[in-house]
This record gives C-alpha cells, sequence and structure tokens, in this order.
C-alpha cells in the first residue's frame, strides 16, 4: 500500500488521540507533520517511535500533503481550503462544514459510500451525534425511525484538554473543602455537578449542541423526515460520553429483536446484562473504539418504541477513530 503524507492539525486532547489511532490501526503514514498554532510551535510529540516538532500552520504547510486530519477549532475555518487547494483531502473535526451541502457527514458504519462525492473535504460528526446513529442506522434499516428524544451526558474531555485539567483541579478544591471554586472553562463549577448548557443557547431554547444532533442525524442517516430532539449536558466525567435514547418506529420491533439486530451491527457491543448488573459505562468505554449498547427495552409510553443506553469514548469514536476510519474507507474506494 502506499504511504501518504499526512499532516494532523492540533495538539489537543483530539490531535493527540489522531496520532494514536494513526498508529495504533497501522494507518499508511509516510511523512508526518504535526502542525498547530504558533503558541504550541517548537513543542515536540511522539508518533510511533519517533519524536515530531510541532510547526506553526500556515497555507504552505499542506505543500505535499495527500491527507490532512483537522482536530477542530478556527484552523478549520482559516486553512482547510488551503490545503485542499494545494492537492489534500482533508477531514475535518469541527463544526465548519457539517452542515454545507457540497461536504459529506460521514460515519463509516452508516454512510460510508458518502466518501464519493467528495470535493476535498469530509466532515466527521459531532462526538455525541457519531455513536448514536451508529446506534440508530441498524434499527432504521430494520423498522425506520420516525423520532428520536435523546439526553446525553458528556464527558468533559469533549471541550478539550482545558476542561480536563480544569474538572482535575475543582474535584481537588472540593476534596479539600475549598469553599471558592472557580474555573474558566465552564461557566460554572463542573465538579460533582451537571450543567444541562454545552455551546451557546439558540433563540429557540435549544442549545448549538443539541441542534447539531437534529441536523447531523438527519443529514447523516439521508432522511431528513426523521424528528430529533436533544438535550446535552456535560457532566463530570473525564472521557466517555453517555446517552439516553428513545426511538419511535414505524414497525414495532421487540426489545429482544432489536438486540439480535445490533448484536450483528458493525461498530456495536450488546451489552444488555441488567440482572447480572450488566450495561455499558464510560469508564469501560474510554480506551475503545467501539459503541456500547444496553438497557434496551421497549418504551411503555407509545406503542412502537424502544428505549437503548448508548456510550462510546467521545476522542476516539466520537472524534479521531471516526476520521481516520474515513481516511480507510477514501483508500479502499481508491479516493487518496
Amino acid at each position: 500500500m502506499r504511504e501518504l503524507n499526512v499532516a494532523v492539525v492540533g495538539t489537543g486532547a483530539v490531535g493527540q488521540t489522531f496520532l494514536q489511532v494513526l498508529a495504533e490501526r497501522n494507518f499508511p503514514v509516510g511523512k508526518l507533520k504535526v502542525l498547530a498554532t504558533s503558541r504550541s510551535a517548537g513543542k515536540t510529540v511522539r508518533f510511533k517511535d519517533r519524536d515530531y516538532t510541532v510547526e506553526e500552520t500556515t497555507p504552505a504547510s499542506f505543500e505535499g500533503v495527500d491527507l490532512a486530519l483537522f482536530a477542530g477549532g478556527e484552523a478549520s475555518k482559516l486553512f482547510a481550503r488551503e490545503a485542499t487547494a494545494r492537492g489534500a483531502v482533508v477531514i475535518d473535526n469541527s463544526s465548519t462544514f457539517r452542515l454545507d451541502p457540497e461536504v459529506p457527514l460521514v460515519v463509516p458504519e452508516v454512510n460510508p459510500q458518502d466518501v464519493r462525492w467528495h470535493k476535498g473535504i469530509i466532515a466527521n460528526p459531532n462526538c455525541s451525534t457519531i455513536q448514536m446513529v451508529v446506534a440508530l442506522k441498524p434499527l432504521h434499516d430494520a423498522a425506520r425511525i420516525k423520532r428520536v428524544v435523546v439526553a446525553t451526558y458528556q464527558a468533559v474531555s469533549g471541550a478539550g484538554q482545558e476542561a480536563i485539567e480544569e474538572l482535575r483541579q475543582q474535584s481537588r478544591q472540593v476534596l479539600e473543602g475549598e469553599q471558592e471554586i472557580r474555573g474558566s472553562v465552564f461557566p460554572y463549577q463542573i465538579a460533582f455537578n451537571c450543567l444541562p448548557h454545552i455551546d451557546v443557547f439558540l433563540e429557540n431554547g435549544y442549545t448549538k449542541e443539541e441542534m447539531k444532533m437534529v441536523y447531523e442525524t438527519q443529514k447523516i442517516m439521508g432522511d431528513p423526515g426523521i424528528r430529533v430532539t436533544a438535550t446535552t449536558v456535560r457532566v463530570p466525567v473525564f472521557n466517555g460520553h453517555s446517552e439516553a435514547v428513545t426511538v419511535e418506529t414505524e414497525r414495532k420491533l421487540t426489545a429482544q429483536e432489536a438486540r439480535e439486530i445490533l448484536r450483528r451491527a458493525p461498530g456495536i457491543v450488546v451489552v444488555d446484562d441488567p440482572q447480572g448488573k450488566a450495561y455499558p459505562l464510560a469508564v469501560q468505554a474510554s480506551g475503545r473504539d467501539e459503541v456500547f449498547v444496553g438497557r434496551i427495552r421497549e418504551d411503555i409510553s407509545v406503542e412502537s418504541g424502544l428505549n437503548l443506553w448508548v456510550v462510546a469514548d467521545n476522542l476516539r469514536k466520537g472524534a479521531a477513530t471516526n476520521a481516520v476510519q474515513i481516511a480507510e474507507v477514501l483508500l479502499q474506494e481508491g479516493l487518496l
């Protein structure tokens, strides 16, 4: 397999996970560039058995690059188009291009075929959307989902490395009995607390994070008729997002049917033995690439409904692993 010149843009939590996943999956990296802001330039990062010096991102950074993985943030707006103009294929983890009708929004277990119509940029969906649609797709294929109600319990790693440090510091402060708990990442104390507020509030009362789940789900699933409502909550967990998902289908599925469908689906591990206290946990999903589904039961409030508990590592399947899987699909399709 031909080796590729790869650029990873960003050295935060997602950027570091990109490097880890590329190494673990033996992606055919030839030359590697690690790019970031001027503040991070000059630092070193490890990839496989070698240290790489972080370079400041400029348009010229993408000369000769085959694949550019953007970890997110402002860099995507500033440099993604510059990268494609120089011949690179961009897989972008920011929200910049997700709802652009000219840009595919891809989860390989759900809509891998959409990579075929990319025009230089492929968007990586929101972390909370990715794990949900992996679980929804096989149920949708079997019985067509009409409506989704989801409440998320999202780890602080989704807000970056500084958020991880803030939870760690605040937890120490609380346990040591300090009265004044300060933070800069979140508007309120996150340690031993839950914040029903991720991203900015919109005029309709939803947050931007919640509306991402609505629109991204419809785009990825290729069905704008699926109705979605979401409440997204930041919880004091370091890594791993959990979701309580209720789906209403056109054709009734029993809980056992749903379990069998999900067990056969790619990328899913069913952990569902409540009597044996077996159900998905964030601490067990952390470091893994699968989406874990459990607490599968029929919704007693509607005729054709199911309740699911869906858990995944938001830095891996919710970001870096999904992006690398997209790149692997591009290779398989001969598009890299």
